[in-house]
């Protein structure tokens, strides 16, 4: 039998019980739906998963996109999983009604499309950085950019990507070097080059809308000079028909360690005259309008990493408990049965690890998640800003931790698997490969440790970093009100040595080598990250705790008292180590900012 792609009952842990998503049904936007048409909306993705991806997930993974000089060939699965997933509405999940959407909350097409990841991985990737990008669009373009590029964007006939990443130019996006000079029709010709473009050619579409950022000729240099560009693959005409081939080239494609069903580009702009691009919202403003994607990418990362932790785990899990192997050390009869590996208590630390990594991170994804929905359509302006404020702040955790953890999830999949698990009959060796990804793209964790630290944690006078710590002290007294009062405690010490530790780095940053300040931000993420995953463990023991007292079945007993002693784990085991870094951090220790480049 083979094992469930996820835990249904862990799903619904999550959107019901942990985050009511039933309550969002009395915001106006989602008056239409309820907790049934949620069940079909999840339903309908697991059948399209286990139709469409499950079954070609081994093929899709050894059978890499090439490019014949002309176009990229792929296996046919991918586009038609591709257009499954659009024919049922899932491309355009949560936009308006007007634009042919479904209008779901996002927390809801996150939980269907979670399925989806989970059974097919990267295909799902073209879906989801067209929504991203067509969100852009409509927030910053004009009313006949988004009639010319959202709508067929939405209705699935036109995919999206973002263009940043040049080969001279990676997360230092001010050195970019693509330039836009305007053109006699009052728009822009694009020349330079882009590479690791996610989805930047293929033929799974019409069209292609790429979001390009370029340096108006004559800009200031640095980010301040940066424009935002809609440069498609094929010009469109007024009446919405395709035009002539614009001058956008595939130069090459990438082949990668994982994350084989989306194309990884490297693109050609303006190699003859000029790329036509059109100007999206004002010049010289084209990387704050590029986070918006950004930032709604990043929560996708940290998605991804998670779902794919959370597969990972759930099928070492159902190996585990069918894989009989040994007898434990308290048996001294060799011709007794062996037991399941699952008896092995080492292996039930790993799975316990899993567990805590996976369903962790991905609680704290779908809080991101919400967070933004908030931003847009909680009730009140003020509960509006207090979301933007939390999830803007957030955004390096909601994507680094998860990024960090599930690929650490994964390896532990494979460890459960043994010797089997290493090769690729079974496959918790490509989830690993997968999700290997994660910790770079959309910002490496050390560029993400740097935003957190630098940027985010003292900027506004450190209004974000107050009103969070507030909401994880509420969370500690309200869980030592209720009796979960070790944890609670533990929670409260850990956001102590928070306090102190940001404390003691802002004035360095203020007082000395700014560089060797930073030097290790990376290890104030780990430490922060380990406090949220604390926290939101906590949210999970506190809904798990009460459901317990009120005597539930024995199926969902057993199901609530496994997510208190994940959380246990996480607070015995992971918790703890952010006194180690704590002290690293604190000493300002010079260890690697030390290290001389002729040393090595």
């Amino acid at each position: 039998m083979a094992a469930p792609i996820l835990n249904d009952r862990d799903i619904e842990f999550m959107l019901y019980e942990l985050f009511d998503a039933e309550g969002l049904n009395k915001r106006e936007r989602y008056a239409d739906h309820n907790k049934e048409t949620y069940t079909a909306t999840i339903d309908t993705a697991k059948a399209i998963a286990e139709k469409y991806l499950l079954p070609t997930r081994q093929k899709i993974d050894s059978n890499q996109p090439t490019f014949d000089g002309e176009k990229v060939q792929m296996v046919p699965e991918i586009k038609a999983a591709c257009d499954a997933v659009t024919e049922s509405g899932f491309g355009a999940a949560t936009a308006d009604y007007e634009m042919g959407g479904m209008q779901l909350p996002p927390i809801v097409s996150s939980a269907a499309s979670t399925y989806m990841t989970a059974a097919g991985s990267t295909a799902l990737g073209y879906h989801a950085l067209t929504a991203a990008n067509s969100n852009l669009i409509k927030a910053h373009g004009s009313a006949e950019q988004i009639k010319r590029w959202v709508e067929p964007m939405v209705a699935g006939r036109f995919s999206g990507t973002m263009a940043m990443t040049e080969p001279g130019a990676g997360s230092g996006l001010g050195d970019l070097i693509t330039t836009a000079v305007p053109d006699s029709d009052g728009n822009y010709l694009v020349s330079g080059n882009k590479v690791y473009i996610s989805g930047g050619d293929h033929e799974l579409t019409e069209n292609i809308v790429h979001l390009v950022l370029a340096r108006i000729k004559g800009a200031p240099k640095g980010v301040k000079g940066i424009s935002l560009f809609i440069v498609p693959k094929f010009l469109v005409n007024d009446d919405g028909s395709l035009g002539e081939r614009n001058d956008v080239a595939l130069a090459g494609l990438f082949h990668k360690m994982g994350g084989r069903a989306q194309t990884s580009t490297s693109l050609s702009f303006g190699e003859n005259e000029g790329a036509v691009g059109y100007l999206v919202g004002e010049a010289n403003k084209g990387l704050m309008y590029m986070f918006h994607m950004m930032n709604e990418a990043r929560i996708l990362v940290g998605t991804g990493a998670a779902t794919l932790a959370l597969t990972g785990y759930q099928y070492s899990l159902d190996y585990a408990k069918e894989r009989p192997q040994g007898r434990l050390a308290s048996c001294k009869d060799p011709m007794s049965p062996m037991v399941n590996i699952i008896e092995h208590a080492d292996v039930r630390r790993m799975l316990l690890a899993q567990k805590a990594y996976a369903e962790g991170a991905y609680a704290l994804c779908l809080y991101g998640t919400q967070l933004a929905d908030d931003e847009r359509t909680a009730p009140t302006q003020q509960e509006r800003e207090h979301a933007h404020l939390i999830l803007d702040f957030l955004t390096p955790i909601i994507k680094s931790w998860p990024s960090e953890y599930g690929p650490k999830a994964n390896s532990l999949a494979i460890q459960v698997l043994g010797g089997a698990g290493y090769t690729n009959e079974y496959p918790v060796e490509q989830m690993y490969r997968d999700n290997r990804l994660n910790p770079i793209h959309e910002g490496t964790t050390g560029i993400q440790s740097l935003d957190l630290l630098a940027r985010k944690v003292p900027m506004n006078n450190m209004a974000g970093y107050i009103a969070f710590v507030a909401q994880m002290e509420k969370t500690a007294a309200a869980a030592k009100q209720q009796g979960l009062t070790e944890f609670a405690e533990e929670l409260t010490q850990a956001i102590s040595v928070l306090k102190s530790t940001t404390e003691k780095l802002l004035g360095a940053m203020m007082t000395e080598n700014i560089d060797m300040a930073l030097s290790n931000s990376v290890k104030y993420l780990e430490l922060f990250g380990n406090v949220v995953i604390a926290w939101i463990w906590l949210k999970q023991g506190m809904v798990a705790d009460k459901a317990l007292a009120a005597k539930p079945h024995q199926t969902d007993e057993n199901f609530y008292r496994g997510k208190l002693q994940a959380m246990q784990y996480f607070f015995r085991f992971e918790l703890p180590e952010i006194g180690a870094w704590a002290k690293l951090l604190n000493d300002l220790d010079t260890t690697s900012y030390d290290m001389k480049a002729e040393w090595f």
